[in-house]
């Protein structure tokens, strides 16, 4: 019982270090963005030079995303291990699901956000830019938002995880005093 919890824990650290990395990424890569001073333009031709900001991105959403899966898997194996689960307490599995489907709009959104932004981050050559020829940056703050959302993510995961591990210790302690009585 022991070794689970503490199994329990360590899975759980893996998801928060990811996350914080993820986030850290994120605040890294607004840092390192393009800005408006390094847009060039030749006539109607611009160009953009390539950031730093493209890697940090990746970092992240790659976090982001072993995080939610790890996370995902730990909630999945923690609402089928209590298998039969005749109570009445629909209350529990409600906020889990609820905090379920927030961590994976908030990934959702946030993997839009930082695909984006790490598109505009790339090199963008005279005459080629990222879309139709023209030169975008990314707007200040999008990689901060996407940073919030990281947070938002993990911490909904999280909560699911912590929620449905709770329900099935609860359901497992049911059945041991079933089996005493």
């Amino acid at each position: 019982m022991e070794k689970r919890q503490y199994g329990f824990a360590l899975i759980l650290s893996i998801v928060v270090s990811l996350g914080v990395v993820s986030f850290l990424s994120c605040i890294a890569a607004e840092l390192r963005r393009t800005k408006k001073e390094d847009l060039k333009l030749d006539g109607k031709l611009c160009y953009l030079p390539g950031s730093h900001a493209f890697g940090f991105g990746i970092v992240a959403l790659v976090c982001l995303a072993v995080a939610q899966i790890i996370g995902n898997l730990i909630i999945c194996w923690n609402s089928y291990s209590g298998e039969n689960r005749n109570d009445s307490k629909t209350r529990r599995p409600r906020i889990a699901a609820i905090l379920l489907l927030i961590s994976w709009l908030s990934f959702g959104i946030a993997a839009i956000l930082m695909g984006g932004a790490m598109s505009m981050s790339r090199r963008q050559p005279y005459g080629k830019g990222w879309l139709d020829g023209e030169c975008y940056l990314v707007k200040d703050g999008t990689y901060i938002g996407s940073a919030i959302l990281v947070l938002v993510t993990i911490g909904s995961t999280l909560g699911s995880a912590i929620l449905t591990k709770r329900m099935s210790q609860a359901d497992k302690g049911k059945k041991v005093h079933a089996q005493v009585a």
